[in-house]
Order: C-alpha cells, then structure tokens, then sequence
C-alpha cells in the first residue's frame, strides 16, 4: 500500500511548495540536508542510466515520479519538527 500513499503525494504536490520554500530558506535545516535531494535530482537528470527507459512512455515516467516523490519524503522526514507540523506533512 505504500505505493497508493506515493500517488496521493503526487495529486497533492502543489500543497509542498510553501513547505520547500521554507525548508531551503531555514536556517535550522542544515546545508547538507538541502544539498543531497536537489544533488540526487541533478544526477538522475544527467546520468544517462534510468531505471526505465522515457521511451517507453507510461513506464518510463513512472520511475521518475516514484523517485522524485521518493526524494521529497526523504526531505519530509529531515526536515524539522516545526515545519513538519506548521504545513501538517508529518510522515507515516
């Protein structure tokens, strides 16, 4: 079932943007935990390797958004309890 949470993540994507903005502002988050996720994302983007291939539609943009969604809850579970609870994105 922790896939149907991921598609839900996804619908509710634009409700996150208030939620970075302040985590990549915060001084209380660290630079490391700023840097790894838009580093992970940068080298997916320029690595040639892709767990699908984008060619075969469907599929092969699914990876992508399971590793992206993957990387945001990643930076949901770093980020400080304040902000976890002021934008009500506490992890499960």
């Amino acid at each position: 079932m922790r896939w149907m949470k991921r598609v839900k993540f996804i619908f509710k994507f634009w409700k996150f943007i208030p939620f970075l903005k302040e985590y990549f502002l915060s001084r209380e988050v660290s630079m490391a935990k700023k840097v790894l996720p838009v580093a992970g994302v940068v080298a997916y983007i320029l690595l040639p390797f892709d767990i699908i291939p984008d060619f075969l539609t469907i599929f092969g943009v699914t990876d992508d958004i399971v590793l992206t969604t993957f990387l945001l809850q990643q930076m949901i579970k770093m980020a400080p309890e304040r902000l976890k609870e002021k934008y009500k994105v506490l992890n499960d």
